[in-house]
């Protein structure tokens, strides 16, 4: 039984404290903040589900959330739709897309950089696809009108579009510590370690590859729901740039791959140097990207079970129950 330290007990607890703060308390800069960062840490979980479990690193994620936000926005202005039924289709479409890939890519064998490079070539053929047609709005994209109400999945309250956003990112860390205590958790874990191995016990890894991508694609998809809904707009650059995919890695590695929590931790973490480092300078360009980097190499060298692993080793653990030995 898996105990937890002292360190993890603060780090969670400030993480907790400051959301549910946002919660009673809201701030427009904070909320507006807050709200890109979940967004992302959903789309981090997404990933974490299949890199940081299985192993499988994937460079294209913006695939499943540029599926989820344009299917949602064709779907609503192009046919008019309702927007809850268009987010359901749309999830269930990026969920699709994530089995294409997964059985396209591991029925042939694809690990490691191959797999990575197919994930993104993936999400740049999209990219293209959704530049090049009217139906995706080309080259402008697609604009949601704005009518704010709960059938309309729009809320021009921000705390209540904040609330929406923590909720999806609850539900989607639950899912991550429901697989994690499954057995399918363990199959993933066991391909990550050695894929080999796990066949020689009789795993199916092909098809604990594939569930494991669509469930992926299902979280991306959701974050890609969660992003359009909240802005009301979405073009080929945002949904399918690189920059999405490198955001949803990004988190996983800095707060702990493999971990319920590391996405979330890692998202804000980076999110928030980003936006300190950006007011320091007076919002000079690309200066985030270059702090990605910077943290990500520190990380990589000194705390390679993240910023996660290193909370679990500060301070004494609680013990774990241990069986008594029977009365002779």
């Amino acid at each position: 039984m898996k105990t937890t330290s002292f360190g993890e007990w603060v780090l969670y607890g400030g993480i907790c404290a400051y959301l549910l703060t946002l919660l009673v308390m809201p701030s427009q800069l904070w909320l507006g903040f807050t709200i890109n960062a979940l967004i992302v840490a959903i789309l981090s979980v997404a990933w974490n589900l299949l890199g940081g479990f299985g192993g499988q690193m994937s460079f294209g994620h913006a695939a499943l959330f540029g599926t989820g936000a344009y299917v949602t926005a064709m779907l609503q202005v192009r046919w008019g739709i309702n927007p809850w039924l268009a987010a359901v289709a749309a999830i269930v479409a990026a969920t699709a897309v994530a089995g294409f890939i997964a059985a396209l890519s591991f029925r042939y064998g694809l690990r490691g950089s191959y797999f990575a490079l197919v994930t993104l070539a993936f999400a740049e053929v999209l990219r293209i696809l959704a530049s090049s047609f009217e139906i995706s709005g080309g080259g402008q994209g697609i604009l949601v009108p704005y009518k704010a109400g709960l059938a309309n999945f729009q809320f021009a309250d921000r705390s209540t579009t904040y609330a929406l956003v923590l909720f999806l990112v609850v539900v989607a860390m639950l899912i991550t510590l429901a697989v994690q205590r499954s057995r399918f958790g363990a199959y993933l874990i066991a391909i990550r370690e050695n894929e080999e191995a796990a066949k020689a016990l009789g795993i199916d890894t092909f098809r604990t590859k594939v569930l494991a991508m669509m469930l992926s694609g299902a979280i991306g998809g959701a974050a890609g729901v969660a992003y359009l809904q909240t802005y009301l707009f979405i073009d080929a650059p945002i949904a399918f740039g690189s920059t999405m995919s490198i955001e949803a890695l990004l988190g996983p590695i800095i707060g702990g791959a493999g971990t319920v929590w590391g996405p979330l931790v890692g998202t804000l973490i980076i999110h928030g140097l980003g936006e300190t480092a950006k007011h320091l300078v007076s919002g000079a360009p690309g200066l985030n990207l270059v702090l990605y980097g910077v943290v990500l190499m520190v990380i990589l060298r000194y705390l390679p079970d993240g910023i996660v692993g290193l909370a679990r080793r500060i301070g004494p653990r609680r013990a774990a129950p241990t069986a008594m030995p029977e009365d002779r």
